[in-house]
């Protein structure tokens, strides 16, 4: 690398950290985020439980939800199981019976994803709860076994400091509008695809 090159780098970054800083002395608003994770790519869940494990080392209290999930036992669930039992402030409470197409019966799907809404709403309502991720709930509102007017009420009532992390494909444009954080997931690529069976640590 040249002296000019690396002048011209030094320049570039002194000017990208004036404006980085300038954004941050700007936002001054502090508030719980409704943060969605969508799309039809792989990782919603994985980036959620990310920050489960961020929030819960910044000593703060975490729960969660999941829906539709829940005929086979996860990595993420045994992890969290073990550090609960260490004293960590986390809970999960997996609630869903398996995929709808696995189910094929739409009461019963029904009246599963309303247990788990019916969870979901005593931990948002709970003063204690600072992070809340409901996985999955995009699949049970895309299907109607929820509608997606209960949550966005639900979610407009919610209290201001509290973070609500919401995953799935398929998010409804009311939820996206209320929402202060999305972020899709595109396939590029899939292992399916190639006659790849689910990996332990990848898929569960």
């Amino acid at each position: 690398m040249t002296e000019d090159t690396n002048q011209q780098h030094k320049e570039k970054m002194v000017r990208l950290n004036e404006i980085k800083d300038k954004q941050l002395a700007e936002a001054n608003i502090e508030k719980g985020l409704i943060i969605v994770h969508t799309g039809a790519g792989k990782g919603k869940s994985t980036a959620s439980f990310g920050m489960a494990i961020r929030s819960v080392g910044q000593g703060m209290k975490v729960a969660i939800v999941q829906f539709i999930k829940g005929a086979i036992p996860t990595g993420e669930g045994a992890f969290i199981a073990k550090i609960a039992q260490l004293g960590f402030p986390i809970e999960m409470h997996t609630l869903g019976e398996g995929f709808t197409w696995k189910t094929q019966d739409r009461e019963r799907d029904i009246a599963t994803a309303a247990k788990g809404w019916a969870k979901a709403v005593e931990l948002m309502r709970d003063p204690s709860i600072d992070l809340l991720v409901l996985d999955e709930l995009n699949i049970a509102t895309k299907y109607e076994y929820i509608a997606v007017s209960t949550v966005i009420e639900e979610l407009k009532a919610k209290r201001e400091m509290l973070h609500v992390v919401i995953t799935g494909r398929n998010a409804s444009p009311e939820l996206i509008e209320i929402a202060d954080l999305v972020s899709e997931m595109k396939v590029i690529k899939h292992p399916y695809a190639h006659g790849i069976k689910p990996q332990k640590g990848v898929e569960f």
